[in-house]
């Protein structure tokens, strides 16, 4: 089994790679080699499977080498986040956008006789804000960003391309994924920053109200539900290519208080609260959100909020 993680040197990214060379399968099958693709590859681990390769994911040339010895299963997790695309137009389209078109089309040219399965990680950026009172799978997208713009784009083609057999693609609606490290560009780090600074001791001034709700899910979640994306079989991509994912629907105080459980009452002097307007509309007003679709097919959430802030601060 030969697998592409593209933007594999990117905080999901890494966690997938690290998962598929440890002991991650795919339908029962192990990878046998892994292609990490990345704008800038950062480190190289010593192992066998694993091959780097660094460009421009969007260039055709580039993509078309990475495939060059056939592939059996592509993850697209690569992105401009929604704050440095909205800072970064053109940067935001070419990677959100063409780099998903150029992917698609290099597989489609490429007519392998058994299409390789194309996993394309969009975002839950496509609803926008405000939302209704209620997300479930029958919700119109409605996004406010261009990365929610350009991520909704994406789920068009590879429905399309999948619905015409260049590529067996599925799309999977990614919620905030924790704890991200700092610096990443992305309006939602202060959920990340949340876990990962009460945990470790410090204190932390929160840019939203305790009682702002968010969806939440743990990196190594959102790794085993990439790769049973990777696994649906042909009856359950005939009519459904985007799936929405199963989240944690808390509040901001029930993650401190998840905390304070594990590490000690002292957890709630050191977090304070200082609401900003902006943040607190776009990341910590989130309704319920329903998918009785994709939890029928197997996607999951973190469980407990105690198992989501120990698993979110794993290594990958």
């Amino acid at each position: 089994m030969r697998v592409l993680v593209i933007g594999g040197e990117g905080f999901i990214g890494q966690a997938l790679v690290a998962r598929l060379c440890r002991d991650g399968s795919i339908d029962g099958k192990t990878a046998a080699a892994v292609t990490v693709l990345d704008q800038r590859i950062g480190s190289r681990q010593p192992d066998a499977k694993l091959h780097y390769l660094e460009g421009d994911i969007a260039d055709p040339a580039v993509l078309a080498s990475a495939i060059a010895d056939g592939v059996d299963y592509v993850f697209h997790l690569a992105s401009i986040p929604g704050g440095a695309s909205e800072q970064n137009f053109e940067l935001g389209l070419r990677v959100n956008l063409h780099a998903t078109l150029s992917l698609l089309e290099v597989l489609r040219k490429a007519a392998a006789p058994v299409p390789p399965k194309l996993v394309f990680a969009s975002s839950i950026g496509i609803y926008g804000v405000p939302m209704p009172e209620v997300i479930d799978e029958n919700t119109i997208p409605l996004p406010t960003l261009s990365y929610g713009a350009q991520k909704l784009i994406g789920e068009y083609l590879v429905a399309d391309y999948g619905r015409r057999g260049f590529v067996d693609g599925r799309s999977v609606r990614i919620p905030g994924i924790v704890a991200r490290p700092p610096s990443t560009g992305m309006l939602s780090l202060f959920l990340s920053d949340l876990i990962r600074e009460l945990s470790a001791g410090r204190s932390f001034v929160c840019p939203v109200a305790p009682e702002g709700m968010s969806w939440f899910m743990s990196r190594p979640c959102i790794i085993d539900n990439l790769l049973h994306a990777a696994a649906l079989g042909p009856a359950q991509v005939a009519q459904q290519r985007t799936w929405l994912l199963p989240v944690l629907h808390v509040s901001i105080g029930d993650i401190v208080a998840a905390i304070a459980r594990l590490h000690g009452e002292a957890v709630l002097k050191r977090v304070s609260y200082a609401p900003n307007a902006a943040l607190q509309a776009q990341f910590a007003n989130y309704p319920p959100l329903r998918c009785p679709k994709s939890e029928a097919a197997g996607f999951r959430h973190d469980g407990t909020v105690e198992r989501l802030v120990v698993r979110a601060l794993e290594a990958a």
